[in-house]
């Protein structure tokens, strides 16, 4: 759209002299062509809050206004702990700072084990924007952070509270749909070299079981409360054939 190679150049039409970290999420406006934030742990907020004039018909509220308080504390330990977490554990530079990465990652999802063992949900009975944050990084957690990132007390797969939940979101539209198993195998396997100098891109994990029953209707609740389900997957962010779970 906008003639650019790479998203630098929507920096560095901000900022002439940006010289910090280029990173995603950003948000570029079109007709400056410049990089508006890269604020990542607002920019989502911000869609649900500001940007309500286009939701889709029935779009869930997934940052309802009586639960801020309570959602955005449970947001920040997850962001900490987990979503940050795994990555203090992958790139730390002594033992005793993997070891406290690796403490505080999974007294998290003990944690969050606990939560969840009465509450179909993060915040009760629909997904919110705290069960999307935690999801991200869940999905991801035996493909690339078990092994690559040295995150080995425990598979997702033999924590069952959180495996089930996970599954449960895993198979409702608009998550499982659109994660890229294999993209996000090579990403992280290719991308640090420091760690896994070899390239070598693993096979596994085996993931038929994606798709097993998860129970978790027992708790009852509505994914989207009072909205509506996301339709399919726009052909361009479909995930391509051999990339997901099937």
């Amino acid at each position: 759209m906008l003639g650019y190679e790479r998203l630098q150049q929507a920096y560095l039409a901000r900022f002439p002299d940006y010289d910090q970290g280029i990173t995603v999420p950003a948000l570029v406006d079109v007709p400056s062509a410049a990089v508006v934030t890269n604020d990542f742990a607002q920019l989502t907020l911000d869609f649900s809050t500001q940007w309500t004039g286009l939701h889709r018909a029935g779009a869930p509220d997934l940052y309802p206004e009586p639960l801020r308080d309570e959602m955005d504390a449970v947001m920040q330990r997850i962001f900490s702990d987990v979503n940050n977490g795994v990555y203090r554990c992958g790139f730390a530079q002594s033992q005793q700072a993997y070891e406290r990465a690796y403490e505080r990652l999974f007294s998290a999802l003990d944690w969050l084990s606990e939560r969840l063992a009465t509450n179909r949900y993060l915040m009760g009975g629909s997904v919110t924007e705290s069960d999307v944050r935690l999801f991200v990084t869940l999905v991801r957690f035996d493909a690339v952070y078990h092994g690559h990132f040295k995150c080995n007390r425990h598979k997702l797969t033999e924590l069952p509270v959180l495996w089930a939940y996970c599954r449960d979101l895993f198979q409702t539209p608009g998550f499982g749909d659109t994660v890229d198993f294999l993209e996000a195998k090579q990403h992280f396997y290719l991308v640090h070299a420091h760690i896994n100098p070899s390239g070598v891109v693993p096979n596994g994990p085996d993931l038929s079981n994606w798709f097993t029953p998860h129970g978790r209707e027992a708790l009852g609740g509505r994914p989207f409360g009072d909205g509506t389900a996301p339709g399919p997957a726009p052909a361009g962010e479909a995930v391509p054939p051999g990339h997901g779970v099937v």
